[in-house]
């Protein structure tokens, strides 16, 4: 694969999913992962990425997710406008972070009366705009990569919590490995999110269907509804459906 290829390659998979990591691009296009490291910085250099330790983030993590940065963002924009049927007044949400969470958060109505309970520090920013809605922030050590509160107090805080409905964004979801991430402390939030809720919905644009990452958060069945930005009725969501998701 020639450089060229290789770096558009990287910058679709940091785009798709948010971050990625050295070593998995090394494996997925079968170079060193000497090349990765410097095709990452030369990507950062030009200001296409976020150079971290052990890989890189989207632009998209500066500035609270600025519309111009968001991959794919008229599809999740779709996907925010589905979820927001789904929430009622005096229910008590809670949600993770990310691109598409941002989203939906700048589209609640501004009549809807709701309690929203999150970690990630640019949705409770988003959350607070809204003239009616109550803003509880759970807090603990933040992660730079994905701005949101994880660690034991965090997580003790959400096992104290019973939402009527918690959304969460997704990296990865797929029938045989279910949802996956690749950010140990974050899988742990999420884990306990899903567990403190009477209903998890999954929100994800259709190109993170049929994908997967190293660490499992759940399986498909510990989760009640699938969000995309495709007709219900579209056959790449049949095996969803089939496993027991509610589609939207």
């Amino acid at each position: 694969m020639l450089k060229k290829e290789r770096q558009a390659y990287i910058l679709h998979q940091v785009s798709l999913h948010n971050s990625v990591l050295s070593t998995d691009l090394s494996n997925s296009i079968n170079v060193s992962e000497d090349t990765i490291r410097r095709d990452l910085n030369e990507l950062a250099e030009t200001g296409k990425v976020i150079k971290v330790h052990g890989g890189a983030l989207s632009k998209s993590f500066n500035s609270f997710y600025l519309r111009s940065d968001v991959y794919n963002v008229d599809n999740k924009k779709i996907v925010a406008q589905k979820t927001v049927s789904l929430i009622k007044d005096g229910m008590f949400i809670l949600t993770g972070g990310g691109t598409t969470i941002i989203e939906l958060a700048r589209l609640l109505p501004e009549t809807l009366k709701a309690t929203f309970l999150t970690g990630s520090i640019p949705a409770a920013y988003e959350y607070a705009q809204h003239p009616n809605i109550e803003v509880i922030f759970i807090g603990d050590k933040i992660a730079k990569k994905s701005q949101i509160a994880v660690g034991g107090e965090a997580i003790s805080k959400i096992k104290a919590i019973k939402a009527d409905l918690c959304l969460l964004g997704v990296n990865a979801i797929d029938t045989a490995y279910g949802i996956t991430d690749n950010d140990w402390d974050v899988v742990q939030v999420k884990k306990a999110m899903i567990e403190a809720s009477t209903q998890t919905a999954l929100l994800s644009i259709s190109e993170k269907l049929n994908t997967h990452q190293r660490i499992k958060i759940c399986d498909l069945a510990d989760v009640d509804i699938l969000i995309t930005e495709l007709d219900k009725q579209d056959t790449i969501l049949e095996p969803f459906s089939k496993a027991g998701l509610t589609i939207f």
